[in-house]
């Protein structure tokens, strides 16, 4: 019973809300739902009186939980047109989890406000190569498995400490080693599964015997807000996807630059 008035609160809308934001935005620009789930979903966490200590922790492995769910249309949609390079993310896999699981146990040793600095610097850089259209020059070519495997654990364990599902990263080193753009969103968002996946099941152990969590908690993924932002998304990203072909998509890229750039100077200065 405690569970379903969980999900008829007041604050499920802010939960649908708020994924529903997500879903259109990573549908729009191609961006990250966790750029935006995991500050907005600690601000409203911190206002149902969450322990500030453990706010943040909920805030990414909540995040990372979305992504497992909106992640798999996503890369259901890419592989019918074709454009996913599977040997590649398969060889980014192994790293991708061994990452993910590192970046979890990290994050777990780093205190909410370390990993809200953290966090809020990666968002600044986000924002940074958003509205300058900063990309890397194309390299000759893309690794051999050692490289590709240490390559996806550096993208792991820096998605899992922040939330993400490394598109911010992935993308840009795909397309450094010569991968055209469409093949290389749709590699990343192939690889967003893997990440969502080890990092969720990371911060569900690491958060197993942490207290003051909120009820109907797996470790540190909160179940009302992981149900509420996952069904909203699900439904709006294919409505940002559509918009992306009648909305100034350019302009809309610098606005939310300089949302994220707001959000990023927020969290670094609070």
């Amino acid at each position: 019973m405690e569970f379903i008035s969980a999900l008829i609160s007041p604050t499920l809308l802010l939960y649908l809300a708020l994924g529903a934001f997500a879903g259109v935005m990573a549908g729009l620009l191609g961006v990250g739902g966790g750029l935006i789930i995991v500050p907005v979903l600690a601000w409203i966490l911190h206002g149902q009186q969450v322990n500030d200590t453990l706010v943040m922790h909920i805030a990414i492995g909540t995040s990372l939980a979305t992504i497992v769910v909106t992640s798999l249309s996503s890369v259901r949609a890419h592989h019918q047109r074709g454009a996913v390079l599977w040997p590649v993310v398969w060889q980014l896999t192994p790293g991708i989890v061994i990452g993910a699981w590192l970046g979890a146990a990290v994050a777990d040793q780093l205190s909410s406000v370390v990993l809200t600095k953290i966090f809020a610097v990666f968002v600044l850089l986000v924002a940074a190569q958003i509205a300058f259209g900063a990309k890397p020059a194309p390299h000759r070519g893309l690794p051999g498995t050692p490289g590709l495997v240490a390559t996806g654990g550096v993208i792991g364990m820096v998605s899992a400490i922040v939330g993400i599902g490394g598109g911010s990263l992935t993308v840009p080193f795909l397309t450094w080693c010569n991968t055209s753009i469409r093949q290389s969103v749709a590699t990343s968002a192939a690889c967003g599964l893997p990440i969502a996946l080890a990092g969720s099941v990371g911060f569900i152990v690491t958060g197993l015997n942490a207290t003051g969590l909120p009820a109907w908690s797996l470790g540190y993924i909160y179940g009302p807000a992981l149900i509420g932002i996952a069904a909203a998304s699900l439904f709006s990203a294919p409505l940002g996807a559509k918009l992306a072909h009648t909305l100034p998509t350019e302009i809309l890229k610098k606005v939310f630059a300089i949302f994220l750039a707001l959000v990023g100077t927020k969290m670094l200065l609070s």
